[in-house]
């Protein structure tokens, strides 16, 4: 089917976003004018043309008439730039295609406009793909919360450190690697107290390339850890951000550092926050305690596993689901969509999360 078929090479074309750090949505257009392929484009990040305009500008007068195919329902009212509704208008489009319709309240309704003002509008052609490409924006606007992505390195029982908390490294170097560009990808790179003490961990983005503003540093705990001036997390090098749940001494000195320090009661309402800062894809980092919180309340969306070919053993040692876990196998969140690679000899698993009917 044709608009399937010019669909995809709007997809395509969106997929040139994909993994850069703006919150904007990753769109794609195409427009079709006597079956050719007059004009494409695509959305580069904020303040930059739509990708319908972009489209537009490569066409030319060869838009007149023409069908476009989008990713997004075009927007209907002006936010940095003015509403795509407006430009398919002049420009003399005759149809459009899109494939997400658009969850903002702010920009949504723009089919319904083009089909008020004469334009024939098909919605939802390869709807779930556009989705895909688009996870984080849809978590923000429907579920009014950040998409996480929990990644860790363990071993083959498991184990994400030692029964003395030793966990430098288990996975290779090439995992590691990977590691940082999926932090590349994401607006924010979460950890618990206790790898915040323990690990004095960086978390920032090394050895790839990195498009856009940095990840945010975040640290989710009941109280705030005592202060040292060593904490990389607090160097000034990147935003950080803690969020607490109780008040105590502590935190006027991370505030002195730079830190922000934000009070919340509970994860829900951290994601929350997050989301309002425009921060809609999250990278998990943290230790099995952390983990095993956001699976319980069924908060984790993706996993990405780096396992290693050890064994570290010993009940005391750090595992991936701290705690009690399921009472039996079939209430077990369960990966779908997986896939698997080989980064050296470590295995890469990642998979989309799939909670059981509760």
């Amino acid at each position: 089917m044709n608009d399937e078929m010019y669909m995809r090479q709007a997809l395509a074309l969106a997929a040139n976003g994909v993994g850069r750090t703006h919150p904007n949505p990753t769109v794609g257009a195409v427009i079709i004018s006597g079956g050719e392929v007059a004009g494409t484009g695509w959305h580069r990040g904020p303040g930059k043309p739509h990708a319908e305009v972009d489209a537009i500008t490569m066409a030319g007068a060869r838009a007149t008439g023409s069908t476009l195919y989008v990713t997004l329902e075009p927007c209907s009212a002006a936010g940095r730039t003015p509403p795509c509704t407006a430009a398919i208008l002049r420009a003399g489009i005759a149809r459009v295609v899109y494939a997400s319709s658009d969850p903002n309240p702010q920009m949504a309704g723009g089919g319904a406009w083009l089909q008020g003002h004469g334009v024939k509008v098909t919605a939802n052609v390869l709807e779930t793909e556009a989705d895909a490409l688009n996870r984080p924006f849809l978590y923000a606007h429907r579920l009014g919360r950040p998409y996480v992505i929990a990644k860790a390195a363990m071993s083959l029982d498991g184990k994400l450190a030692t029964r003395r908390m030793d966990s430098k490294w288990i996975s290779s170097e090439l995992s590691r690697k990977h590691a940082h560009a999926l932090r590349a990808q994401c607006h924010a790179i979460l950890v618990g107290s206790g790898t915040l003490s323990i690990d004095n961990p960086s978390l920032t983005v090394r050895d790839v390339p990195l498009v856009g503003r940095p990840p945010l540093r975040v640290m989710f705990g009941s109280h705030a850890p005592a202060f040292h001036a060593d904490y990389h997390f607090a160097d000034g090098s990147v935003p950080a951000r803690l969020y607490v749940c109780h008040e105590n001494r502590h935190i006027a000195d991370w505030q002195r550092a730079g830190v922000d320090v934000v009070k919340v009661d509970g994860i829900p309402l951290m994601l929350r926050h997050l989301a309002v800062d425009h921060r809609w894809q999250i990278l998990l980092e943290g230790g099995g305690g952390l983990h095993a919180a956001f699976l319980e309340a069924r908060l984790t969306d993706e996993m990405v596993l780096y396992q290693a070919p050890i064994l570290i053993g010993g009940s005391d040692a750090v595992g991936l689901w701290q705690g009690t876990g399921v009472d039996r196998v079939k209430d077990a969140p369960r990966l779908v969509n997986v896939s698997r690679k080989m980064l050296g000899e470590d295995l890469l698993i990642r998979g989309r999360v799939v909670y059981p009917e509760a």
